[in-house]
């Protein structure tokens, strides 16, 4: 059996992985042609590169034709599940689960707080050294619906409770009972809209989600309200999403954008109301400690042949 493991983190940097495999670090390299680091062949876990464009994430797939586990430290999976059938039979898909909640909620608060406060215009206004105050929307009292409910939703939710918000609602795929209320199923997401002044997108991109905040959900948001992307940037129609801003009735707080990275000259970078981040919800400190927390657990558990955390498939002959 192959017992290599490639790593985009220097072995010698993570303490505690388990004695067995074969550590080699391979992270695609500056220009993403960074040569393996051994016979792909023998590699049965592969921890997908973080940070790195999808060419580089993905390149390695096809020759791993003994891969077990390929392991990715981002919450969403769609960019390798969009090669899936690349990817060995038998091998089991893990997400990183755990190790973005925190980064990306602080994040979903700190574009929800400056953008209802007015905080870009006062940077634009420091830097024409102007003093120009104003009123703006405080979060309290503000309606909150989240849009994927999952751990990182739930984490969104946790931070929201110090900021006095009069009510959230959450959806999710189907519906349930969580401690803290209950949970919509995403097909009544729309009736929810019109009570909203906050709606925050947590939800992982798949083919029932991709274009979900369509001219249909935009015109049932109230006017005034704010959108709040930290999820992909296709679950939102841009061109929809520029409609409405245009009009002046919604505004908008990206870290996620369609297409990614936003190049120059694209309309959202100009378009009124829009408050844009580079995709930063996940890459802050508090990655790093936490995806060598996951990894250490997950391959001692890949090693001593205990059930592994966060599978999202198994890839079989003909797709997971």
């Amino acid at each position: 059996m192959s017992t290599d493991v490639w790593l985009p983190i220097a072995p010698e940097e993570t303490e505690g992985l388990p004695e067995g495999p074969r550590y080699l670090f391979w992270d695609g390299g500056e220009d993403g042609d960074q040569p393996f680091p051994g016979d792909p062949a023998d590699c049965a876990v592969y921890v997908v590169p973080y940070m790195k464009p999808w060419p580089v994430r993905v390149r390695p797939l096809e020759a791993l034709t003994r891969v077990r586990l390929v392991q990715t430290l981002t919450a969403g999976v769609d960019d390798i599940t969009a090669r899936l059938s690349s990817i060995a039979p038998g091998a089991r898909l893990c997400n990183a689960r755990g190790v973005h909640e925190t980064s990306t909620a602080e994040l979903a608060l700190t574009l929800t707080l400056a953008a209802l406060r007015g905080i870009p215009g006062f940077v634009r206004a420091q830097q024409r050294e102007r003093w120009e105050s104003g009123y703006h929307p405080s979060l309290a009292d503000r309606n909150v619906l989240i849009v994927g409910y999952g751990s990182i939703g739930a984490a969104v939710e946790d931070r929201l409770v110090p900021f006095e918000v009069a009510r959230v609602a959450r959806v999710a795929r189907s519906r349930r009972t969580t401690e803290r209320g209950p949970v919509h199923p995403i097909a009544e997401v729309r009736s929810l809209l019109p009570d909203a002044d906050v709606v925050i997108l947590c939800t992982p991109l798949t083919e029932d989600t991709r274009g979900l905040v369509d001219a249909g959900f935009l015109a049932r948001m109230k006017d005034g309200a704010l959108l709040v992307n930290v999820a992909r940037g296709p679950v939102v129609d841009t061109e929809a999403l520029l409609t409405e801003l245009a009009k002046g009735r919604i505004a908008a707080a990206l870290d996620v954008t369609d297409p990614e990275p936003l190049p120059p000259g694209h309309p959202l970078w100009q378009a009124p109301g829009v408050l844009v981040s580079p995709h930063v919800g996940g890459p802050s400190s508090a990655f790093l400690p936490r995806a060598k927390r996951l990894l250490v657990d997950q391959l001692t558990r890949f090693v001593n042949r205990e059930p592994l955390r966060n599978v999202v498939l198994t890839t079989g002959a003909h797709g997971p």
